[in-house]
C-alpha cells in the first residue's frame, strides 16, 4: 500500500491535506515490473496516472518504425497525466529500464483532485506544460530530420540516374578519342587530297549541329536508320546496325554516304569502312558528350534546388521568391510525384517578392505537399494556385485525395492529433504550418475540403513586419 511519506516526495501532493493523501493511499494500486517489462504502449488507451517510487522507466516514440528514446521518469516522480486529462491515447511507451515500484490511481480519481484543490492542480498544470513543451521539441526535431531524410532520399534518387550516366560517359569516352586518333593517323598516311577531307569535316560538323540541337524528330530518326541499315548491309559492313543508329541521329542521307565512299569501295585496305566508323564514332562521342552535359546541368539543378530550399548562406530573413520556393520543393519530391501525379501550376506572374522567413516557408510547402501526395495515395491532380491582392500574397495547394473528414476538420491544427498509424505521424505536421504562417509571418491559414477536392490556402502579407 502506498503510504504518505512516499507520497509527498512528490511537490504537487506536498499541496494535498492529510484526509486527501490518506484518501490516495487507499485508491493507490501496486505495480511491479521488471527491468525490460513494458508499462504502456504508444497508442494504449490512458485512464491512469503513475507513481513511481523506485527504479527508472525509459520513454520511447516510434517514428518511421524505429523506437526512438526520448527520455527517462526515475524515482521518486509521477506520470500519465497528459493523456489522462487531454482524453488521448498514450503518445509514448514506458518500458523499465530497472526493477521498478510504482501505484497506479485511477483516471476520475486523479481528476477528483484537481478540482478538489486548486494549488495541486497548478502545479500539476506547470508540471504538464513543461513536458508537453519537452515532448513538443523533441518530436519537432524529429520531423526535421525525417522531412529532410525523405528530401535526402529522393534527391539521392534523383542523382543516381544523371551521375550514373556521367560516369558511365566518361568511362566510354577515352577509349572512342583513341581509336578517333588511330583513324586519323591511318586516313593521314594516305596523303588525301583536302577537298576530299573537308567534305568529311563538313559531313560531321553538320552532324553534330543535328545532335546537339534535336534537329530529327523520333519518327524522321527511326525512318532514317531503316534506310541506312539498308545501305550498310549492302556496303558489306560488319554489324552495321551499331553504325546505323548514330548516322541517322546525325543527319547523313544514303547520297551522302553513295557520293563519300564511292572511291573506296574497292580499297582492299580497312580504308574501306573507315570513313563510315570514323563518322559513327565522333556523332557518338559527341552523343556522350551531349548526355553527360546533360547529366551534370540536372546534377547541378538539383543540388541548386535543395541549396535554394535550405536557403543556405543568407540572413534569416530574406525577399523571398514564392514560385521558386514552391518549385524548389517539388523537384525534391519529383520522385513521388512522376508516379502518377499531375502537376498544374496557376501562377500569377506578377507576384511580387515577400519578406519571410525562406527555409520557414520551405517547411510550409514540403509538408502541404506531402500530405497532398498522401492523400492521393501517389495518383492524381496537384494544383498549386498563386495570386496577390492588395497587401497579401495567396498560396492555394490542392489535391484530388479523398478528402478530410467532417468529424476531425476542427482538430487537424492540434498538436500531436493525426490520422496516420502509430509511428508514422507525430501530428506537428499542419500545426507547423499554422504556427510558421500565422505566428511567425502574420498571416493566415485555412482549408476547404470534399472527396476530390482539398483547398489549403496560405495568405502572407507581402512586407507586414515579422513576429518571432
Amino acid at each position: 500500500m502506498l503510504c504518505i511519506e512516499e507520497l509527498i516526495n512528490l511537490d504537487p501532493f506536498q499541496q494535498l491535506s492529510q484526509e486527501q493523501l490518506e484518501w490516495v493511499c487507499d485508491r493507490a494500486q501496486t505495480v511491479e515490473l521488471s527491468g525490460g517489462e513494458v508499462l504502456s504502449h504508444e497508442g494504449d488507451p490512458a485512464c491512469r496516472l503513475f507513481i513511481l517510487v523506485k527504479g527508472k522507466i525509459n520513454i520511447t516514440r516510434r517514428s518511421e518504425g524505429v523506437e526512438i528514446p526520448i527520455g527517462q521518469h526515475e524515482a521518486p516522480s509521477f506520470f500519465g497525466e497528459i493523456p489522462v486529462l487531454t482524453d488521448e491515447p498514450a503518445p509514448v511507451t514506458m518500458r523499465a529500464f530497472t526493477n521498478c515500484h510504482l501505484y497506479q490511481l485511477k483516471g476520475e480519481d486523479f481528476r477528483k483532485l484537481l478540482y478538489e484543490c486548486r494549488n495541486f492542480e497548478r502545479m500539476v498544470f506547470r508540471i504538464m506544460e513543461r513536458r508537453m513543451r519537452g515532448l513538443e521539441s523533441f518530436i519537432r526535431g524529429r520531423e526535421k530530420m525525417a522531412a529532410l531524410g525523405t528530401l535526402s532520399a529522393g534527391l539521392a534518387h534523383e542523382l543516381n540516374n544523371p551521375a550514373s550516366a556521367l560516369v558511365r560517359t566518361l568511362g566510354e569516352m577515352p577509349a572512342a578519342i583513341l581509336e578517333l586518333q588511330r583513324m586519323n593517323l591511318v586516313y593521314g598516311q594516305r596523303n588525301v587530297e583536302e577537298a576530299h577531307t573537308q567534305d568529311w569535316l563538313r559531313i560531321r560538323d553538320q552532324g553534330y549541329d543535328a545532335i546537339l540541337n534535336n534537329r530529327l524528330d523520333p519518327v524522321t530518326l527511326s525512318d532514317r536508320e531503316n534506310v541506312l541499315l539498308e545501305w550498310l548491309e549492302d556496303y558489306g559492313v560488319k554489324q552495321a546496325w551499331k553504325l546505323a543508329e548514330p548516322l541517322a541521329e546525325g543527319g547523313v542521307e544514303v547520297e551522302t554516304l553513295d557520293k563519300m565512299m564511292e572511291r573506296w569501295r574497292n580499297d582492299e585496305t580497312e580504308l574501306r569502312e573507315m570513313g563510315l566508323h570514323w563518322l559513327s564514332l565522333s556523332f557518338e562521342v559527341m552523343s556522350m558528350i551531349k548526355h553527360g552535359l546533360r547529366g551534370a546541368e540536372r546534377i547541378s539543378e538539383l543540388v541548386q534546388a535543395m541549396k535554394s530550399y535550405s536557403y543556405l548562406d543568407q540572413g534569416v530573413q530574406q525577399e523571398v521568391d514564392v514560385h521558386q520556393g514552391l518549385e524548389d520543393t517539388l523537384r525534391l519530391f519529383v520522385h513521388k510525384l512522376k508516379c502518377g501525379i499531375q502537376v498544374q501550376r496557376n501562377y500569377d506572374q506578377h507576384l511580387p517578392k515577400i519578406l519571410a522567413y525562406g527555409s520557414e516557408l520551405n517547411q510550409v510547402w514540403t509538408n502541404l505537399i506531402d500530405n497532398a501526395i498522401d492523400a492521393m495515395d501517389g495518383k492524381g491532380l496537384l494544383e498549386i494556385t498563386t495570386y496577390h491582392c492588395d497587401r497579401f500574397a495567396h498560396i492555394e495547394i490542392i489535391d484530388s485525395g479523398s478528402g478530410i473528414s467532417p468529424e476531425i476538420t476542427t482538430r487537424i491544427f492540434e498538436p500531436f492529433f493525426t490520422t496516420k498509424s502509430v509511428g508514422r505521424g507525430s501530428g506537428l505536421g499542419l500545426e507547423t504550418v499554422r504556427r510558421i504562417v500565422e505566428n511567425r509571418h502574420h498571416g493566415t491559414l485555412s482549408f476547404k475540403s470534399q472527396p476530390g477536392r482539398t483547398c489549403f490556402t496560405i495568405c502572407l502579407p507581402k512586407s507586414a513586419p515579422l513576429g518571432n
